[in-house]
């Protein structure tokens, strides 16, 4: 409220509880007022939902239809050199793995997972005991969400401004997101990640170069294969973004995964610290060790940011002396990497 104001508002305010005081009709008269009031913000809100949600379908990119999640696909997991997934559901989107790491390592209450796709994390961390929504850009995602999702997954474009309040979310994750964006649309995009974070933000984005928490990244898979060499030549002196031209694309002749921004670690640590975040390389180098055991490491380029002046302890981890298999993740790569052996509880009972 304005300073200017703030005498008038408060003159009025005791006016009219003066008269309240005076009067039963006019006590009678504001309260049914006050409802009427209420009713109308409540209808607002929802007419405001519907119509950013028909924005965002209607602006939604065609590439992530049901065929990006795998619908109408060859079921054998031949992708065919198109972009998205041959098949996609709990298993293969790795969900089990992050909620783990999540629950693990963020001992927060309350989540959101930009970018969710059909909300397996949001399904997973769910089981685990937290309280976690996510949104998409994707219709067909949203319409179709994981039965332990169902209702906590929403129509949200970081561009467009997703439906949720200022700060409310203690760990804001967004993984394999913010590649999909434009460099010029991340500032804006990190802005509203930073608009609804209360303190953290977990995300994996593909990159390059040096990483002062883990497994350096590469260009491979990333850029053109003729142009791969050139890139290797330009040393570390080179941050990115690599121009579109440069972009590997799929068989349709689209970027590959529909990635339009991929830059150096250093690049993307840079925009995030202009959005007002600090990077947490400890809480970074704990997370690729959880990792190590489903040979992850390498190809998860992941960032802690946090908000000046978040407590340490959203960051200290759940039995820290196990691993996530003995806390009750099972997943085929952990199994795979025990020899095929599975023991311990179920992964929607973990060890509290």
């Amino acid at each position: 409220m304005s300073r200017k104001l703030a005498p008038a508002v408060e003159k009025g305010r005791r006016g009219l509880a003066r008269l309240a005081a005076g009067s039963g009709r006019a006590r009678r008269l504001m309260a049914r007022t006050a409802g009427e009031l209420s009713g109308a913000v409540t209808r607002g809100e929802q007419l405001a939902e519907e119509r950013r949600a028909a924005e965002v379908a209607a602006g939604a990119d065609p590439l992530y239809d049901g065929s990006y999640f795998g619908e109408g696909r060859d079921p054998g997991g031949d992708r065919q050199g198109r972009s998205g997934y041959a098949t996609y559901d709990r298993v293969s989107s790795n969900a089990d793995i992050a909620a783990y790491l999540v629950w693990r390592n963020f001992p927060v209450r309350r989540t959101l997972d930009v970018g969710c796709a059909t909300g397996y994390l949001v399904e997973a961390l769910r089981e685990l005991g937290v309280d976690a929504e996510g949104c998409d850009v994707s219709p067909f995602a949203v319409e179709h969400p994981a039965p332990g999702a169902t209702g906590h997954v929403r129509l949200g474009d970081l561009s467009g401004g997703l439906p949720y309040r200022d700060g409310e979310f203690s760990l804001v994750t967004t993984l394999e997101i913010l590649e999909h964006l434009e460099p010029a649309r991340v500032p804006a995009a990190l802005a509203e990640l930073r608009r609804v974070c209360g303190a953290l933000v977990y995300a994996t984005i593909p990159s390059f170069g040096r990483n002062v928490s883990g497994p350096a990244g590469h260009y491979e898979g990333k850029v053109r294969p003729e142009r791969l060499e050139y890139y290797r030549s330009l040393g570390p002196g080179f941050g990115g973004p690599v121009p579109v031209e440069d972009l590997a694309v799929d068989a349709e002749g689209h970027p590959i995964e529909g990635h339009l921004t991929i830059a150096s670690f250093e690049w993307w640590t840079a925009r995030f610290d202009e959005a007002g975040f600090e990077r947490w390389p400890e809480v970074e180098r704990r997370l690729y060790r959880d990792l190590e055991p489903a040979g992850l490491a390498p190809f998860w380029n992941l960032y802690v940011f946090a908000l000046p002046g978040t407590p340490v302890e959203l960051v200290r981890p759940r039995h820290p002396e196990r691993s996530l298999r003995e806390l009750g993740l099972v997943h085929p790569l952990i199994e795979h990497a025990h020899g095929g052996t599975s023991s311990g509880p179920s992964p929607t009972a973990p060890i509290s």
